[in-house]
């Protein structure tokens, strides 16, 4: 049974951006503000619906611009999609003009953290994940809403502005080797891990003490920022002695707990480990040797039960040779495995013993939707849930996120299928679980990442979910979409032409139904505009947007703050 369908409205939109003096800072932001007289706060009202516009008086500081890279001959460049262009300025800070009505409950900054930056000098990037680190931010207090952008200052976004060039090795680039002697050094950093990027362009999380921290898949890439103003305060140094290069980009952060786990890429197998709030030590859970193959297989993300961590061994598997190639193979950092097979481990987070391996259909994933715990009747656990955004076990992925791919789309179909795959790993000593569709793909376009959940239901048997899907024909996920995973139904909002990024569910305070909230997004739309938008959570129904003064690129994943 098809979708229902909302599509995405337009109208009429003004926005005053300012250099605006964030609430709970002293410092002027960088502005983009066109205008010269004073204006005072004013409330007005269009087309029926409410419209909120501020103007802080205050002379903008020079923006710090980032010029594109000259054309060269039908890169295509000039005409890609905003989504994929590098942002115009390092930061920018303003009081946006709102069309609907932003819920007075909702009051907290919302984060987004992704790639701004795609190109340094007239050198442009080959992947997505490969730009320079920027974090927006959308505050909302009182009905209005307060937005900004900034760089995040890690040491490859600083070395890469100074010096012209690429320093430290991304996700796909690697700096280019005066002589030889620079290239048996930089093969000597890379084992250290000197050369790898600290470039933290991929989540954000906000610690139970309170600390804010920008994360990629290298450790050193681990960076604190402050959320009302977006400035780099600096690393986050692990204390422990644990060591390793990599983690997994999404640890599982609560009130009382962060969780994560560190490939083990000399004796292959994986480390869970435990951060208490208000340290920088993480304390070994226990240990997941891998079942087969020359290496542990990607694990970008986790999910999580009340009592289990469960470590996925997909047979995409990190390869060393890869990593030490000047230039990307068609799998980057990995290497396809498909005769060693697909595992799920479960292991116990109290005691750290694993309590069941088995081995699953192949699968592709790059992201966790979440897991919970099945029982039976006695109340008994029988077996784990896990759900996840399973591109059919199909590498080609990762390529199809290519720069050059993105920025040249002709109308042609080439988004490969996805779906949301639910394993169900048994916990009566089977050696094989298995993975099927959550529902029929057709529902969500056979598109699916990009996730979010209630986090009151992390670890707990859940309905609701919140991800991108696609309207086809199509070569990236171009919807909002709401999963029912008990109607086996899903809700669709499309802007033609616009690239949304992650929807983020915040819950209304005092909720007592999953849905009851509002769901936050980033697009980037087509004519090189973008905005912020608001969806009911419940109805999935356009509630709010407000327009930036000018388009932002595509991010990737954010959290919520509250207001204090």
């Amino acid at each position: 049974m098809a979708s229902i369908t909302f599509s995405g409205t337009t109208g009429n939109f003004s926005l005053l951006p300012t250099a605006a003096i964030s609430e709970n800072s002293n410092h002027i932001k960088d502005g983009f503000n066109p205008l010269k007289k004073n204006l005072s706060n004013t409330r007005k009202k269009h087309n029926g619906r409410s419209l909120v516009s501020t103007n802080v008086a205050s002379p903008p500081l020079p923006a710090i611009t980032h010029p594109p890279p000259k054309r060269e001959s039908g890169n295509g460049y000039d005409r890609s999609h905003v989504a994929w262009t590098s942002v115009r300025q390092e930061r920018w800070e303003g009081e946006l003009l709102v069309q609907g009505e932003i819920p007075l409950w909702l009051k907290g900054t919302y984060l987004r953290n992704g790639p701004g930056l795609w190109h340094v000098g007239d050198y442009n990037f080959r992947h997505l994940f490969d730009g320079y680190a920027m974090l927006v931010k959308l505050h909302f207090h009182d009905g209005r809403l307060t937005a900004g952008h900034r760089q995040i200052e890690s040491e490859a976004y600083k070395a890469a502005m100074k010096n012209k060039k690429l320093c430290f090795r991304e996700f796909s680039e690697v700096p280019k080797p005066n002589n030889f002697l620079s290239y048996i050094g930089e093969l000597a950093n890379l084992f250290s891990g000197a050369s790898l990027t600290d470039n933290a362009n991929t989540g954000v999380v906000k610690l139970a003490d309170g600390r804010v921290v920008c994360l990629t898949e290298t450790q050193k890439g681990s960076i604190v920022i402050d959320p009302a103003t977006l400035e780099t305060v600096g690393k986050f140094e692990y204390s422990d002695t644990l060591g390793g290069l990599i983690h997994s980009a999404h640890p599982i952060v609560t009130d009382t707990e962060f969780l994560t786990l560190l490939p083990d890429l000399i004796n292959p197998g994986y480390l869970a480990v435990r951060m208490e709030p208000g340290t920088n030590e993480r304390k070994v859970i226990g240990r997941v040797d891998c079942s087969r193959g020359p290496a542990p297989g990607w694990v970008h993300s986790f999910p999580v039960t009340e009592h289990y961590i469960i470590v996925p061994e997909m047979p995409l598997r990190y390869c060393a040779g890869n990593l030490l190639k000047a230039e990307p193979t068609p799998l980057y950092k990995f290497e396809w495995h498909p005769d060693s097979k697909a595992f799920m481990h479960v292991m116990c987070k109290a005691s750290g013993n694993i309590v069941a391996s088995v081995e699953v259909p192949l699968y592709i994933t790059f992201h966790f939707i979440k897991a919970y715990e099945e029982t039976d009747e006695d109340g008994r656990v029988t077996a784990v849930i896990a759900d996840c955004c399973e591109h059919n076990a199909d590498t080609t992925i990762l390529d199809k996120l290519k720069i050059q791919n993105l920025r040249s789309y002709t109308g042609k179909d080439v988004l490969p299928d996805a779906k949301v795959g639910r394993f169900r790993i048994p916990l009566d000593g089977s050696p094989y679980g298995n993975l099927e569709a959550a529902l029929d793909p057709n529902e969500h376009g056979r598109g699916m990442d990009m996730c979010s959940i209630n986090p009151a239901f992390l670890g707990q048997k859940y309905r609701y979910a919140y991800a991108c899907g696609a309207q086809r024909p199509c070569n990236f996920p171009n919807t909002l979409t709401k999963i029912d995973l008990v109607e086996k139904k899903a809700k669709n909002w499309y802007d033609e032409g616009a690239v949304p990024s992650e929807p983020f569910f915040v819950a209304r305070p005092g909720a007592t139904e999953e849905d009851d909230g509002v769901v936050i997004s980033m697009i980037s739309a087509k004519n090189g505009d973008g905005y912020a938008l608001l969806l009911d959570g419940s109805t999935f129904e356009e509630i709010a947007r407000a327009k930036f003064p000018y388009g932002l690129p595509y991010g990737l994943h954010g959290c919520w703050v509250p207001f204090k």
